[in-house]
């Protein structure tokens, strides 16, 4: 697993930006694939989330991760669920110590968030699609809802598509420039100079910088391009396959971490699902 340097120095926080090593899956899956809508052996995401949860010093069944569509949709966790109840949403926030929350990619952004001070953790599951809606937008202020301060907050942006291996068309250009022609930042023209090679990674670091987040760190890894250690979805698609693993991404407070309590004895209470 992988962890961002700025997320380290959190205290009262565990993370991993999980590897595809490690776990039990076999063929397009092998080996850590923890994403139950891939079509691998549910025993099998089953046995390898454990492992994961593992890791983070937890139970299997501590780990949450919900239903992923590309939304700007968050949920707020209090404990997790059986994979059948998992809600529609491409952002998880809690503030409830020893459930880890996860988002599922396999060359889309995973950007854990944590405010220290609050006690309030957030991860987000950022497509093109997903960024573009507002969903890292949408899971800080998610987060605040529960207690955090935007100035408190430290993101770490983990393994995705690299620029070099993301060839979108023309189309693709005149959409994200026609909402913002700083967007053009983010695209180079490729070497037939007809479609462009675009910086997924660079675009949502640029809108986790304009919410003014006490640090925003990006880990230089493309997923594509690393088969060894990274399912990937576009790789897949170049090959005509159609099987492809879900890397996991995950973060945890610690029990006993986040704010003292107030008066009466109550801390920041659960909210529901």
């Amino acid at each position: 697993m992988i962890t961002a340097d700025e997320l380290d120095k959190v205290s009262g926080v565990r993370h991993a930006f999980f590897t595809r090593r490690g776990g039990v899956s076999e063929g397009a899956y092998a080996s850590l694939n923890c994403g139950y809508g891939s079509g691998d052996d549910p025993e099998r995401v089953r046995a390898n989330r454990a492992r994961a949860a593992q890791k983070l010093g937890l139970d299997g069944s501590a780990l949450a991760t919900a239903y992923q569509t590309h939304s700007a949709a968050v949920a707020v966790v209090d404990g997790a669920w059986a994979p059948e109840d998992a809600p529609r949403a491409d952002g998880l926030v809690t503030a409830t110590p020893g459930i880890a929350i996860g988002v599922l990619t396999a060359d889309c952004v995973p950007v854990l968030f944590a405010d220290p001070a609050a006690g309030v953790v957030g991860a987000a599951h950022a497509g093109w699609r997903g960024a573009r809606a507002g969903i890292l937008e949408a899971t800080v202020e998610a987060m605040t809802e529960l207690g955090a301060r935007t100035a408190d907050i430290v993101a770490g942006i983990g393994p995705c598509i690299g620029q070099g291996s993301y060839e979108v068309g023309p189309e693709f250009h005149t959409e994200f420039v026609t909402d913002n022609p700083g967007n053009e930042d983010f695209f180079t023209p490729d070497e037939s100079g007809a479609r462009y090679l675009f910086d997924l990674s660079g675009y949502v670091g640029r809108r986790l910088s304009a919410l003014a987040l006490a640090a925003v760190e990006v880990l230089p890894v493309d997923s594509c391009a690393d088969e060894e250690r990274f399912f990937s979805y576009r790789r897949a698609a170049r090959r005509g396959e159609t099987a492809y693993g879900r890397g996991l991404s995950a973060i945890v407070l610690d029990a006993g971490a986040g704010p003292p309590p107030g008066p009466g004895g109550a801390g920041v209470p659960p909210c529901p699902t």
